[in-house]
Formats: C-alpha cells, structure tokens, sequence
C-alpha cells in the first residue's frame, strides 16, 4: 500500500510542478508600464525551494522529491525550442536568463539538501543530542 501512495504522491508532485512552471514561463513578459516584473523568476525560486522539500514532507521518498526539479527543467527547456509556426516562449534576454539560471540553481540545490539529508529524516531540524536522562553526568 506505502507504494501505491508514493505513486500517488509523485504523480501529484509531477502535477504541481508542471502547473507551476507552464504558469511562470507565461508570466516571464509581464510588464507593468513597460517595464518587466520579475514575478516569475521569485516564482521560479520559491517553487522550487518549496516544491522539492514538500514533495519528501509528503512522500517520504527522495525520487518523488526530486520529481519537481525535473520537470521544471524539463518545462523551461520545451518553452526554449522554437515551434513549426516559429513561436518562442523564452527569448535571451536578461530576464529569462535570470528566470533560467536562477530556477536551476534553486532546483539543484534543493535536490542536492533532500539527497543529502540522512536516510529517514524528513525535517531540517537537527537530530537530539545526549544521553536523554535530563542531567549532566
């Protein structure tokens, strides 16, 4: 049964960050006036940090964990190739650059501290210490 959860849990995981990311690479020519609002690339960073962490809250697999960070990437890159009608999504410019670079730096690293963490621990809180009998000896 814990495998059939775990699916479930990755195919949720595979969902949200799917969503997230079509939505982000849409919001990448918001502007406001003419100038350019950044709101996907705090998205992109702040999805990502969280995305991955709350996939292994949830799951408590690392695989699931990991799902999130693939698929943005797997999203932003498909968003990067230009189309038969020639449309494209992301252009080079400063701040899909910054979009690109600093969702992938998110993504790793968040992968990097989930795959990192030791066996069977989920939270970031640090593991007790001492002999656990209230005093000092």
């Amino acid at each position: 049964m814990t495998s059939v959860r775990t699916a479930g849990w990755g195919v949720c995981a595979v969902v949200v960050a799917g969503w997230l990311a079509v939505v982000e690479v849409f919001w990448l020519p918001l502007r406001i006036g003419g100038m350019p609002v950044p709101v996907s690339v705090l998205a992109a960073v702040v999805g990502n940090v969280l995305l991955v962490r709350v996939a292994l809250r949830v799951s408590g697999s690392r695989v699931v964990a990991v799902l999130p960070a693939v698929v943005w990437l797997a999203v932003a890159v498909a968003a990067m190739g230009r189309r038969a009608e020639g449309d494209l999504v992301i252009v080079s410019n400063g701040l899909n650059l910054t979009f690109l670079a600093l969702g992938v730096v998110a993504a790793a690293l968040s992968v990097g501290l989930v795959l990192g963490e030791p066996r069977g621990r989920v939270s970031a809180a640090p593991a007790p210490s001492g002999s656990g009998s209230g005093g000092a000896r």
